[in-house]
């Protein structure tokens, strides 16, 4: 008798979107007239550059010639694509071997995927508040116990708080985890972890056997020069850090899909040697996916070169620009606002004690802006609320314009 995995029931978190979606929806059947400002969702809205496009055409173009047409490619990424992402590494001084690169459709994909190449009893710890596809997909994968309902917790997952008072950058965990999440700038808090600040982590994980799951998705947003954009500029990293990244946020390929996965030949874990993840992870991919789209891949090429990098940091500016328009304006209300200044998300603390979703309704009824309630990145994200950078600057402007005129406090 064919049986369905029963972890999908315990999930809880999926209805964070969904929710907003009802709430949004209701509200839009009673005032339809009325034209809502979406701050809530992380997508990119600015057109591809110019040298981007280049490369996607000659992908295309390459298929129409009996001499460039290719079929399946390598399942972790056409060497011209990782030799790329070789020379940007280098560029911050971190050398990556070709070899430690897995291309893949995704930096999402490869956060759930990762997870299932290590034991399902590992014990995991994650960030809270965090990017919520950490926490789900080790629950499909049978981590955790059941979700707790008075403290929005899964029972048998480590949830690491980040506060006001940590800047909302955690500390390393004081008992023994076997995998580790953390996602510098944070999604959804905005911070930034030091070198210092992930050296500590580095040197657990180290001494814990542990593994790092390094989500640097957001890197190239950060503005300060003295701020790592990798793990692996953490001496030790190697031995005991994946990182996750993505060209979605940095080139605008959220819908064209293309992110990366580096998996050093010298990560080691208890009872295997260096070399057996990269391995494993190797035959996950080349198991479960045939690699990214040979297009796409041309389009990823063109984004790491120096014309078109500088054109997709045009891009990050215009949304970092947009960042600082929220989080300036929000201050001169006298809201309590961090992030915003390395990184495209603002997190806002909600007024009078209200609770996220409290402050959703007011914020929606009020001001026709749709933000996302913190309370569901996690139970620290409780009593904050995240705004998104990624739109059109006019509309940006118009919705915090909007929360300036008629939130009333």
């Amino acid at each position: 008798m064919a049986r369905l995995n029963a972890n999908y029931y315990k999930l809880a978190a999926g209805y964070l979107f969904p929710e907003i979606t009802r709430r949004t929806k209701a509200f839009l059947e009673t005032n339809p007239e009325i034209k809502l400002m979406k701050l809530g969702i992380g997508n990119t809205t600015e057109p591809l550059t110019a040298t981007v496009i280049e490369g996607l055409h000659k992908g295309v173009n390459n298929l129409a010639g009996i001499e460039t047409y290719t079929g399946y490619g390598e399942y972790h990424g056409e060497l011209p694509i990782r030799t790329a992402l070789r020379s940007f590494y280098k560029k911050r001084n971190v050398d990556i071997d070709v070899e430690e690169f897995f291309v893949s459709d995704g930096a999402k994909p490869d956060s759930g995927n990762i997870q299932s190449i290590f034991c399902t009893d590992s014990r995991v710890a994650v960030q809270d508040p965090a990017y919520p596809v950490y926490v789900d997909t080790n629950v499909i994968a049978g981590r955790s116990g059941q979700f707790n309902q008075d403290k929005k917790l899964y029972e048998d997952i480590l949830y690491m708080p980040c506060t006001e008072k940590n800047g909302f950058i955690p500390d390393p965990p004081s008992e023994k985890m076997d995998l580790i999440y953390l996602c510098s700038p944070n999604n959804p808090t905005g911070a930034v972890a030091t070198k210092e600040q992930l050296k500590l982590f580095v040197d657990y994980a180290i001494s814990n056997q542990a593994v790092i799951i390094f989500d640097a998705a957001y890197s190239a947003f950060i503005r300060d020069p003295d701020l790592p954009r990798s793990i692996y500029e953490v001496e030790g990293a190697k031995k005991c850090a994946i990182e996750i990244n993505s060209f979605s946020k940095s080139a605008g390929f959220t819908g064209v899909r293309l992110g990366w996965t580096i998996v050093p030949f010298e990560l080691a874990i208890e009872n295997v040697k260096p070399g057996d993840v990269h391995k494993f992870w190797m035959r996950r991919q080349s198991t479960f996916f045939n690699g990214p789209s040979n297009i796409i891949q041309e389009g990823g090429v063109a984004a790491l070169s120096d014309k078109g990098w500088k054109e997709c940091q045009e891009l990050v500016n215009y949304y970092m620009k947009n960042a600082r328009i929220i989080l300036e304006g929000l201050s001169r209300m006298g809201l309590t606002v961090y992030g915003g200044t390395n990184g495209p998300y603002v997190w806002l603390k909600t007024p009078n004690n209200m609770t996220s979703w409290e402050f959703f309704d007011k914020l929606l009824y009020e001001t026709h802006v749709v933000g996302t309630p913190g309370s569901g990145f996690g139970p620290s994200g409780e009593g904050f609320f995240r705004l998104s950078a990624f739109g059109h600057s006019e509309d940006i402007q118009q919705a915090v314009k909007s929360i300036q005129d008629n939130l009333r406090l």
